[in-house]
């Protein structure tokens, strides 16, 4: 048998196995990235990667599905997301300063996609005080980029009742980043 923190561990053709969640991760990642704006600096496997040794960090871990191991995954990238939004915020705060020339669409768009990062995080972290599990399955939906099915599994829930905290996520964040 394998690591049990290993989500590969123990399954026939291991091997393979790991080479499709590490395609799959990528794929997630590179699906996220894409949202982001010309000129990001992180790419897919770097987050993928990055992803991987935080997953392997956790104690004790035991991955009890695909599903399991996504969400577990979708909730690390957030976090490595939001982290490098805050670093690049302090850094346009003139933490290491260096000086460039940026038009003013650039600077736009790189305002924009940061700062979305950061809003939407402040967002689900106000949901989780109203709705846990809403937030939950807004993080994996929005950071992950899972299907419904997929949390479901993921939550060991019914995919009627990952719908209805969806729906109730979306109107709830609506609702709060629309507020004044």
């Amino acid at each position: 048998m394998g690591d049990a923190r290993d989500p590969a561990a123990g399954i026939a053709g291991t091997d393979t196995y790991t080479e499709w969640l590490y395609e799959s991760l990528r794929n997630l990642a590179a699906a996220r990235l894409a949202r982001q704006p010309p000129g990001q600096t992180l790419e897919a496997t770097a987050l993928v990667h990055e992803v991987w040794v935080r997953l392997r960090k956790q104690e004790q871990q035991q991955w009890l599905s695909r599903a399991h191991f996504f969400a577990a995954a979708a909730l690390a990238m957030r976090n490595i997301l939001v982290e490098r939004a805050r670093a690049r915020r302090r850094v346009k705060r003139g933490r290491d300063f260096v000086r460039a020339t940026f038009t003013d669409a650039q600077l736009e768009q790189l305002t924009v996609d940061y700062e979305a990062i950061l809003t939407v995080n402040d967002a689900l972290e106000a949901l989780e005080a109203v709705s846990a599990d809403a937030a939950r399955v807004a993080a994996m939906r929005y950071f992950g980029g899972m299907e419904m099915s997929d949390i479901a599994a993921a939550l060991d829930t019914s995919v009627s009742t990952v719908e209805r905290r969806w729906r109730l996520a979306r109107s709830w964040l609506r609702d709060y980043l629309e507020a004044p």
